[in-house]
Formats: structure tokens, sequence, C-alpha cells
């Protein structure tokens, strides 16, 4: 007699069976999307890189859900070519699809940089003259100024689709003390950023909190 609770044997066989199934519709979606030559961008968890993506060319797979990609701009230490590494399909992504056209970039929107050779997520910070802009990156806290020929929408891949990035969360205030720029510590675990004089919110500054 099972107990309560236990599905029947059969009942659990089929569920295993099942889950097989998926997995092997999974392993093969993976090996057509990342087929050999196929242009993709991947990560690393490695320190002082986390969150950044790398644009790389499939070489080949080399076992269960795991293919070797060559970068297209990173190179070997001695500049010999260019540099190869295994990733698995958690770390690697298509790359995101070039329709949207952007003439400009808003105060507060979620970009991604270019910026040593992978493109990394901030959030437009200030908008500055001649197509250029400021942008805070959160992992960092750094303000770093780009061209806008170095940004693009951020978008997520979830989910086998591309996901255009909602707004930073923002909130507005009134502060009659601040100074041109000035980060202050909000709660545990966030950081407000301070714009004064911002075009949405004329009577005082903006505050974004991360």
């Amino acid at each position: 007699m099972s107990s309560l609770g236990v599905p029947p044997f059969e009942e659990q066989e089929k569920e295993n069976m099942s889950i097989t199934k998926e997995v092997k519709a999974s392993d093969a979606t993976a090996q057509k999307m990342f087929s050999e030559g196929t242009l993709v961008e991947v990560s690393s968890d490695d320190d002082g890189f986390e969150g950044a993506w790398f644009a790389a060319t499939i070489v080949k797979a080399v076992g269960k859900d795991k293919f070797l990609v060559q970068y297209q701009s990173l190179r070997t230490d001695d500049d010999s070519g260019f540099l190869r590494e295994e990733f698995d399909t958690l770390h690697i992504r298509p790359c995101p699809p070039e329709t949207l056209v952007v003439d400009r970039f808003s105060l507060f929107e979620e970009v991604d940089a270019l910026y040593n050779d992978g493109w990394w997520v901030g959030v437009i910070s200030k908008v500055l003259g001649g197509s250029k802009y400021l942008v805070y990156f959160r992992d960092t806290d750094e303000e770093i100024e780009f061209k806008h020929s170095d940004l693009r929408p951020h978008q997520d891949w979830i989910d086998g689709k591309w996901i255009m990035a909602s707004q930073a969360l923002m909130k507005c205030f009134t502060c009659d003390c601040l100074r041109n720029q000035e980060r202050i510590p909000c709660v545990p675990g966030e950081i407000a950023l301070h714009l004064k004089d911002s075009a949405s919110c004329s009577s005082g500054s903006q505050l974004m909190i991360f």
C-alpha cells in the first residue's frame, strides 16, 4: 500500500517520461538555435565581468547544452587570435534584434552600453548635447559618458523571447538643498541618485532608486 501523496508507479513513470521528453525537446531546440556559425552573445560569472554580454560565434557543440564559442573582439593573451571559451546555454543568448531604431534616449531609460568590448546594463542619468549621455551603472556605482552610437535599448531574453525592459524604478522628490549631482544612501540595499533641475521635476530634483 502506497503512502498518502505518493503517486502510483504507473503515474510516476508517465510523469518521468514526460519530463524526459521535455528535456530532449529543450536539447534539440538549443542545438538548432546555437548551430555552428551562429552569432550570439555570451556572459561570464568571473569577477569584474558579471552582467556584461560579449559578441561571439558558435564554433561547435561540446556536450549537453554546452558550446564552444569564439569571441568577436576579445583576443588571446599572446594576441595570436580571438579567444575561445566554452559556455552552457544559461550563459548564451541570440543577438538582440536590430529592428529597433532609436533617435534619442530619454532620462532614466535602461540601456546597454558598449564598454571594454562588452554590453553593460545601465540607466541614462543625464542627457547631454551632441548626442551624448551620462550612463549610471548600479553594480559599480559609476557614471560614464557615452556617444549615442555606443548605446542600444536594453532587452531581456526570457523564455526564448526578447522583452523590452521597463523604465527604471523612479520616484520624484522636491529638495532645495541638493547640489548639481549627489548620491545619498536611501534605505539598506538601495542607492539614490539625485539629478538636479530635471525637466520632469522642475520644482526640485529627481530621485532615481535602484
